[in-house]
């Protein structure tokens, strides 16, 4: 297996070479590569087996990350020190190595890290929808998995990852693979995942949803029911699916 690491903060996943996004992957993130076209290869996520295509210069070799990228986003610096040189910005759910901490920061191949941006590997969140609610505000952006922009299986997908949850990369195998369905369409709880055709989005109350969606163009709450009916009314149908994740 020709393994490699995602050296950008962020890499689109293309459909080809200079192709469409499809799907994004973070900073540190493991790939298999699968073949090269010119500048050009093509990979898959070691995580979740998504596929695409990325420019070479995204990948470094192999490494053992130590540690998560905890607040909704950080700056890597030049050195361990707040006035120093910011050399890149990294979103939340990124993925580091370690070498040795200095003060506050934490020295990484790419620059220093605040300490209190980090959370070990070793250490999971325990509620994905509180980690969605750090990225409220968020632009809405088609295939985006980032702070930068993301959409309604991005969101879905980052939460649960960071929770220790295996998830698919798109809302229709979210659909298949998450959880246990619910009839009826009630008692909504916290956690459960709502979907649509080509929709999903989060229980964050019994009243209220959290998700990425076109309508607000960035991560919003609305209420439950009204989402419901606006989303129906809109042409995109009725719910298909209440999921328990939880």
């Amino acid at each position: 297996m020709n393994l490699a690491r995602i050296c950008r903060p962020v890499a689109d996943l293309r459909t080809r070479p200079e192709g469409d996004r499809a799907r994004q992957i973070l900073m540190g993130a493991a790939v298999e590569i699968l073949a090269r076209q010119g500048e050009w290869c093509q990979l898959r996520a070691v995580r979740d087996g998504y596929t695409g295509w990325v420019p070479a210069d995204h990948l470094a070799p192999p490494a053992a990350m130590t540690h998560w990228i905890s607040a909704p986003a950080t700056h890597v610096y030049s050195g361990p020190d707040f006035k120093s040189a910011d050399l890149l910005s990294l979103s939340l759910g990124s993925q580091v190595p370690v070498r040795r901490i200095t003060g506050r920061f934490a020295e990484t191949d790419q620059g220093y890290v605040p300490l209190a941006h980090l959370t070990s590997l070793e250490e999971q969140a325990s509620d994905p929808v509180a980690i969605a609610e750090t990225l409220l505000g968020t632009p809405y952006l088609w295939g985006g998995n980032s702070r930068w922009g993301i959409d309604c299986s991005g969101l879905v997908q980052l939460c649960c990852h960071l929770c220790g949850i295996e998830c698919p990369g798109d809302s229709g195998p979210q659909e298949a693979d998450l959880g246990t369905f619910l009839p009826g369409g009630r008692d909504y709880q916290r956690g459960d995942l709502l979907f649509w055709k080509g929709h999903v989005a989060w229980v964050r109350d019994p009243e209220t949803l959290l998700h990425a969606n076109v309508h607000a163009m960035a991560v919003a709450s609305e209420p439950l029911q009204a989402a419901i009916s606006r989303i129906e009314t809109q042409g995109d149908g009725p719910v298909t699916a209440h999921k328990r994740i939880i």
